[in-house]
């Protein structure tokens, strides 16, 4: 083997691994929500330099992923929600129980060149590895294309007959025009696989607000969303920092559950100001760009609900969308929709909003009297959750004399 390839495959702090071993069979039609906490071996992640934790909480999504494991995913599973909210944590954890669960699994996250294969099969770990080690810009899209192909290969060459694929921010790397094309590649494969299988798997995530309406003019995907950590998820994250450290509630308050904050919090010794201004220039909040929608933006500070207005305006919510800054047309509350559990129903300190269908009617001429949550993707019932870091970026900006 080339040492290129050595380097690609090796298993710790590199470009990917290789996963060999035997699956640990857990028996996914008896394990059941209420066993997933002590059955599933949770993996160790880096979540911040020099801290390794295990996976924690995500009970009720990893429950999913067994379920998936037993069913099989009808259509690819899209999992959208804010950036930094623990999906590529849980996409990687997901691949190492599917194998648990007797499946040959491929996991790739072309923005970071990283893959894990979980096959004895050494041919398919090679070329993941030969695509991970091409020059940038060519790895990414060789990485997100041979996932599908691996699975292929898997099933036609390799008399496999249960594998998944796991795809992180897949649209990223083949271009947002194309999101459409590579989930209904995806589709393709559950639908006229090569050869027949007993169980596939596919899962993409995405922090791409913007690709979820290039996805949603067909009907090739299951798009569901996934929002920030529990508080007592966030707070078993919280206990394994070492060292010093605010009082829980404020390190809530300031991250509003959001893993990757709370790992920016801890790099900058807690130095919120400091996270908050690489968050201002990050997403392009220029003092231009505040002073144009200072008004709009002090609003929906205060209350996210105020992108409900029938007069807000759609080139702010595009450019909001854009920046990954607002999770907008969000799903009602039921679990059935979500991967984890749903974030609450209404609390503005953590910039989640939630409007009464009647009321949302009302505004727009709708009939009156209709109960539920306006949370749905159509005309006329319109949602928006707004992460805490946003709120946090607007309130310095636009009420700061400097920033304005």
């Amino acid at each position: 083997m080339s040492q290129r390839r050595r380097a690609a495959l090796k298993t710790s702090r590199g470009s990917g691994c290789a996963s060999a071993a035997r699956p640990r069979l857990l028996g996914a039609g008896r394990l059941k929500y209420a066993d997933i906490e002590n059955a599933v071996r949770r993996i160790t992640l880096e979540f911040a330099p020099g801290v390794e934790t295990e996976f924690v909480d995500r009970d009720r999504a990893l429950a999913q992923v067994v379920e998936w494991a037993e069913k099989s995913t009808r259509w690819p599973v899209v999992v959208f929600g804010p950036e930094g909210c623990g999906k590529s944590a849980l996409l990687r954890q997901a691949a190492a129980m599917l194998r648990d669960l007797g499946y040959d699994v491929v996991y790739v996250d072309p923005l970071h060149r990283f893959f894990a294969a979980h096959t004895d099969v050494d041919e398919i770990a090679r070329k993941l590895a030969d695509a991970a080690s091409e020059a940038l810009g060519i790895a990414q899209l060789k990485l997100a294309t041979l996932a599908i192909d691996a699975i292929k290969e898997l099933l036609e060459r390799w008399g496999r007959r249960r594998v998944a694929v796991l795809v992180d921010e897949a649209f990223q790397a083949v271009g947002l025009d194309k999101a459409g094309i590579y989930v209904k590649s995806l589709l393709n494969l559950i639908e006229y696989p090569p050869r027949s299988y007993e169980g596939i798997v596919a899962v993409v995530a995405t922090s791409e607000g913007l690709t979820r309406r290039e996805i949603g003019r067909h009907r090739w995907s299951l798009a569901m969303p996934m929002w920030n950590m529990s508080r007592e998820g966030f707070r078993q994250l919280y206990d394994k920092l070492p060292g010093p450290k605010p009082p829980f509630e404020e390190a809530w308050r300031w991250a509003g559950g959001n893993p990757d904050v709370l790992s920016k919090l801890y790099t900058a010794n807690w130095d919120k100001d400091a996270v908050v201004t690489w968050l201002i220039r990050e997403k392009g909040l220029t003092p231009e760009f505040v002073a144009r929608w200072r008004g709009w933006l002090e609003r929906v500070v205060e209350d996210p609900e105020a992108l409900w207005s029938p007069d807000a305006p759609e080139e702010l919510i595009r450019q909001l969308v854009e920046r990954n800054l607002i999770v907008y047309n969000i799903y009602e509350r039921d679990p059935y929709f979500w991967i984890d559990q749903p974030p609450p129903e209404r609390d503005p300190e953590l910039g989640i909003g939630k409007r009464r269908l009647a009321d949302a009617h009302t505004q727009r001429g709708g009939e009156e009297g209709a109960e539920g949550c306006g949370v749905y993707l159509t005309s006329s019932r319109r949602g928006i959750c707004m992460g805490l870091c946003a709120v946090k970026a607007f309130k310095k900006d636009c009420r700061s004399s400097r920033g304005c």
